[in-house]
């Protein structure tokens, strides 16, 4: 029997505060607490997030957010075996208030600081949620992330591909604020095509006449600028439905290229022979029930296991972060007071950069 470990978590990587108590070692997995103050009424007025913004409500409400998690789970920091932190990528402000509140409480109360990959929070969410044994392939797409990854272990990731622009969540954003929509436009977006002809508009399906299974989505927000403009200029405007026919075609348009290309990423997993091939599918695009659907009739068709986190799992959460912290502990891994924050940090650290580099290190 493995020995029982009880983490608490902190996440402050955009604009969601969270902290969570995750426990593991008895039987399955435990999610204890878990607690996320978000920041949308903050950044309304924007039209998306503002990192200075975000960066101060994350100052503030990360004390609050222990302290309800704490409480939630019936526990006090003396009963804690380590603190888990996003340690990047993110907006920097935001992964630093979180690393500097992980600090002074590994500090206080001499615990085991663990800094983790944001994105291996989302990696490891199926191990949390499924207990799914590796390797599995993972279709994690977000609002500034989007690849296809096999999971061979809790730091090691092999990319298979990904986007070279825009994330999905991104496009979303993007189409929303360009129909007036609101924002986080994923939600928006999905709401108004329930309504919409997907038929009515024809959207590119970028990068479909590769065979490999990088993606991209920026081409898809310029289609529709163009419709959009056209439409006002014949008409002086644009009507209830035509709002939702765009955004019906341009989210078709979006699960019609995941689908394909998943499906692409799929049978490079495969052969790799895995003994009980799964592809799971987290992050907040994952929370899109369209999708959810393309992607599991792609699994059926070539006989693999879909999975997909709750709902609350899939956006930013601490539960992750915490889970993820047990697995790295497990391993043997712990951070020093060191421990820095990072605006990036690629998962697969032996593939080249598909989004460019820099001073800071490669995006992705």
């Amino acid at each position: 029997m493995e020995q029982v470990i009880t983490v608490l978590g902190l996440e402050s990587s955009c604009d969601d505060t969270a902290a969570a108590v995750v426990r593991d070692g008895s039987e399955s997995p435990e999610i204890l607490a878990s607690v996320v103050h978000g920041q949308t009424d903050l950044h309304s007025a924007y039209g998306g997030v503002v990192p200075e913004i975000a960066a101060r409500a994350h100052a503030e409400k990360l004390d609050v957010c222990v302290r309800e998690a704490l409480n939630e789970a019936g526990l006090t920091l003396g009963e804690i075996d380590a603190i888990a932190v996003t340690a990047g990528p993110g907006l920097i402000g935001g992964v630093m208030s979180g690393v500097m509140c992980a600090k002074g409480l590994s500090a206080a109360c001499d615990l085991p600081l663990i800094g983790v990959n944001h994105l291996a929070g989302h990696a490891l969410t199926p191990r949390l949620t499924d207990e799914i044994a590796f390797p599995y392939l993972m279709l994690l797409v977000s609002g500034g992330h989007c690849q296809f990854l096999i999971v061979h272990g809790p730091e090691k990731f092999t990319r298979l591909g990904g986007t070279i622009d825009d994330a999905p969540g991104e496009a979303f954003d993007k189409t929303a604020r360009l129909l007036g929509l609101s924002q986080p436009g994923g939600p928006s977006v999905e709401a108004e095509a329930r309504n919409g002809d997907p038929s009515r508009f024809r959207f590119p399906r970028p990068l479909l006449d590769r065979p490999d299974c990088n993606l991209s989505f920026s081409g898809l927000k310029t289609a529709l600028l163009r419709m959009r403009d056209q439409i006002t200029s014949e008409f002086g405007g644009l009507t209830r439905q035509d709002r939702c026919d765009l955004c019906a075609g341009f989210q078709q348009a979006v699960f019609d290229t995941l689908a394909e290309k998943t499906r692409r990423a799929i049978r490079l997993y495969i052969a790799e022979s895995p003994r009980d091939p799964v592809l799971a599918v987290a992050g907040g695009v994952a929370a899109n029930s369209a999708i959810r659907d393309a992607l599991l009739s792609v699994c059926a068709s070539e006989s693999v296991k879909f999975t997909a986190p709750p709902l609350a799992l899939c956006t930013d959460n601490a539960a992750m972060i915490a889970y993820a912290g047990i697995e790295l502990f497990r391993l043997g891994q712990c951070d020093g007071l060191d421990l820095t924050a990072r605006p990036r940090w690629p998962l697969d650290r032996t593939s080249p950069s598909m989004l460019g580099g820099g001073k800071k290190g490669a995006k992705a």
